[in-house]
């Protein structure tokens, strides 16, 4: 992506995808994180005819101190010790995986707080997460004022991307959830909620807070 911009001053999502990147924002994330100020700006696709994103360098003078080279690599001695730490659960499912499909998070977004008091001496600061949770983490970490502007690294520790367990916002919005996920012997109570969802003209997701609500006395 660097080379790309180097050569011709600009990439596009529809440059990238050819490049072979389908998640732009990612892509842009991975060139950020190694220190290179970025900005995003809207072009017209030349085969299209439609608008879309197209990344240019920044201003130099927006490179953090101490983030030219990007994150740190973690050690697999590390990796290890976090699937030990947490039980090899992921962090938002709190669902034992295998190890392979758990990759280490900062709970702080690197952009926010780069590696900083992160280092490998403290797992509390990481958290594990499978592909889907670090894909939906990205978007709206990246939807969030606080990543894009205000950079207070407090925000992002009373936030649920952070602290699953224990927040008080997500991206800064007053919203609550629960991550569920029914597996092996589980799926058919899952079936069963599905069918009496689809028999009631309504989602599971509706139907689990209907039944939340009345189980409270708040119906």
């Amino acid at each position: 992506m660097i080379d790309f911009i180097l050569k011709h001053g600009q990439v596009t999502t529809d440059d990238l995808l050819e490049l072979g990147y389908a998640h732009a924002p990612r892509a842009a994330r991975d060139v950020r994180e190694q220190g290179v100020p970025l900005e995003t700006i809207s072009v017209t696709s030349e085969k299209s005819g439609r608008r879309m994103a197209a990344y240019v360098f920044g201003d130099p003078s927006q490179i953090k101190a101490g983030r030219i080279g990007g994150r740190k690599a973690f050690s697999k001695p590390f990796k290890e010790k976090l699937l030990a730490h947490y039980g090899s659960r992921e962090a938002f499912t709190n669902e034992v995986l295998d190890g392979r499909y758990l990759q280490i998070d900062h709970r702080v977004p690197y952009e926010v707080a780069g590696d900083g008091a992160q280092h490998e001496g403290d797992p509390a600061e990481y958290m594990l997460l499978d592909a889907s949770s670090q894909r939906a983490k990205s978007w709206s970490c990246e939807a969030c004022e606080n990543w894009k502007a205000i950079q207070d690294e407090s925000i992002c520790r009373a936030c649920l991307w952070a602290f699953p367990e224990d927040y008080s916002h997500i991206a800064m919005k007053q919203v609550r959830r629960v991550d569920v996920q029914w597996q092996d012997d589980e799926v058919a109570v899952f079936d069963a909620l599905k069918a009496r969802a689809d028999a009631e003209g309504t989602t599971v997701a509706l139907l689990l807070k209907s039944l939340a609500r009345s189980a409270s006395g708040l119906e």
